[in-house]
């Protein structure tokens, strides 16, 4: 057996540094994140990291996160939606005339705001993926067609306040069962280390599984560094977010999300279909693969989720404004792109977009806070995003 042969078969003995290299997509964007934190911490003397900011940045990047995951399946099948922050604004405005012109209950008008962030969803899709229309052009009309809807339903004014129910939606917290025994919201912690620890199991039962089949799989001192890194990271900020006053009710939304989300793309036939309808659409379409239909479907869930980020958003303004939503496609995008998602498509992972969308809003709010004027924000935003799409063509010249 030549030493080729027996290196691929005891993968745990690569070199940390060499693996890294090789998957500098996956790590590079995390060290990013723990990069950037850590320089606006200091340069905003911990402003960045105190409770009510850390707070803060939750409840600003929520709708930012959730739509994000929409998009990224939209991206990892080849194509792209710019109608998302019309569909934002146009949603929340729905919502507003339902429930604070025509006095109807929030759960209905919820339900009915998803159904039609669904068929907003269906009619685009239909249009990319049965009738093979560019998903640019259809979506760009779509920014056009909400975005005007939006200012005809609130006749170009604001609308609110919402029921204070619904508000909780967006500005509540979670109840705290240890209330009174210690000063930090105890609840929110122990939520914290139960994340932590499970996150850890899984990639510890993932990695015992790949190596069971002789599957390549980081060496275990850099598995360990990584763990023990983001398990410490979680603990941190869930005692940030319990100095203050626990989790957001939206941050258990987020997670909801991210751990339904992560287990479709990762651990289900559609998930692998999806990824190969980005891959290569033909060869899959030729395998049996509903192309189609899958595409269609990923139109969908983007309506749905847009739908629920303009409830969301609305929510936190406790008003519906004709200019909800402006610019929300580009941050969306942009947190899948940096996140290490493919143009090209069939090249993306969901904890990578949630950390673009965390990058994004640090950049925002770590900028905001040094006095950075939005012009300029905007600037190093594009230069970033730019830095993002360079790379990922680096590492396809690479290969």
């Amino acid at each position: 057996m030549t030493s080729e042969i027996q290196g691929a078969l005891k993968p745990e003995r690569a070199a940390p540094f060499a693996f890294a290299r090789r998957h500098l997509r996956e790590y590079g964007i995390l060290m990013a994140l723990i990069a950037i934190m850590a320089f606006f911490g200091i340069v905003t003397d911990g402003t960045l990291l105190n409770p009510l900011n850390l707070t803060n940045l939750v409840l600003q990047n929520s709708y930012i996160v959730i739509m994000a995951l929409g998009m990224l399946l939209v991206i990892v099948t080849g194509h792209i939606d710019l109608s998302v922050g019309s569909v934002v604004a146009f949603v929340g405005a729905l919502a507003a005339v339902m429930m604070v012109q025509y006095d109807m209950h929030f759960v209905p008008v919820t339900i009915l705001s998803l159904l039609v962030g669904a068929a907003i969803g269906a009619a685009q899709g239909s249009c990319v993926a049965f009738f093979k229309v560019p998903s640019f052009i259809v979506t760009l009309a779509g920014m056009l067609v909400f975005r005007g809807l939006a200012l005809t339903l609130l006749d170009g004014r604001s609308v609110g306040p919402f029921p204070a129910e619904f508000q909780r939606l967006s500005s509540g917290f979670i109840g705290d069962a240890f209330a009174g025994l210690t000063p930090i919201h105890l609840t929110s912690l122990l939520l914290a280390v139960a994340a932590a620890a499970a996150l850890v199991f899984m990639s510890a039962r993932g990695r015992a599984k790949k190596l069971r089949y002789a599957v390549e799989q980081e060496p275990f001192a850099l598995f360990l560094a990584k763990n023990a890194v983001i398990a410490g990271v979680i603990v941190w900020l869930g005692y940030l977010l319990a100095s203050y006053r626990g989790f957001p009710n939206v941050l258990l939304i987020m997670i909801t999300l991210i751990v339904l989300y992560t287990f479709v793309t990762m651990r289900t036939t559609v998930g692998r279909r999806i990824y190969a309808i980005g891959g290569n659409e033909k060869a899959a379409k030729l395998s049996g693969i509903n192309t189609e239909r899958l595409t269609f479907y990923a139109f969908v869930n983007m309506g749905v989720l847009a739908a629920l980020a303009g409830l969301i958003f609305a929510a936190r303004l406790n008003t519906a404004t004709p200019k909800a939503g402006l610019s929300f496609e580009l941050d969306v995008i942009a947190a899948c792109f940096i996140g290490g998602a493919s143009a090209s498509g069939g090249v993306g992972r969901v904890t990578g977009a949630v950390i673009g969308a965390f990058i994004m809003g640090v950049m925002n709010n770590g900028m905001s806070i040094l006095g950075i004027g939005i012009d300029w924000q905007q600037v190093i935003k594009g230069l970033v995003l730019l830095a993002a799409v360079f790379l990922d063509v680096y590492n396809k010249k690479r290969a």
